[in-house]
C-alpha cells in the first residue's frame, strides 16, 4: 500500500468550476478507480493550488491502468482542461517526495 502526495494547479477563474465538477464523482470513475486500486483520494484547495493524498496499492500500475479507460478518458475531458498543465498520464512519476513524518507514539 502506497500513500502518495500531488500537487497540480488550476488555470485562473477555474477554481469553482473544478468544485462543481467534484462534487459527484461518475460512478464507472468510482469503480474504475477502485478496480485500479485506489482505496482513498481526498483534494484540498488553497486558491489554484490542489494538494491531493492518494492511497493506493501501487500509484504507478494504476496510473498505466488509468491511462485509456474509457471513464478516465472522460473524466480527463472534464477536469483537464481546468488545470494549468492537464494530466497526459504519460511518465514514471511518484508525486510529491516524502520528507517527514511523525514517529508513531
Amino acid at each position: 500500500m502506497q500513500t502518495i502526495a500531488l500537487h497540480t494547479r488550476l488555470k485562473a477563474g477555474c477554481e469553482e468550476e473544478y468544485e462543481r465538477v467534484h462534487q459527484v464523482i461518475p460512478p464507472d470513475l468510482d469503480k474504475a478507480l477502485r478496480e485500479a486500486g485506489v482505496h482513498d483520494w481526498r483534494i484540498w484547495r488553497d486558491g489554484q493550488d490542489l494538494f491531493h493524498l492518494v492511497t493506493v496499492e501501487d500509484y504507478r500500475a494504476m496510473r498505466r491502468a488509468l491511462a485509456d479507460h474509457p471513464a478516465n478518458v472522460t473524466w480527463q475531458a472534464t477536469v483537464g482542461p481546468l488545470h494549468d498543465v492537464p494530466d497526459d498520464y504519460s511518465g514514471e512519476d511518484d508525486g510529491i517526495r516524502f520528507v517527514w513524518g511523525l514517529p508513531p507514539g
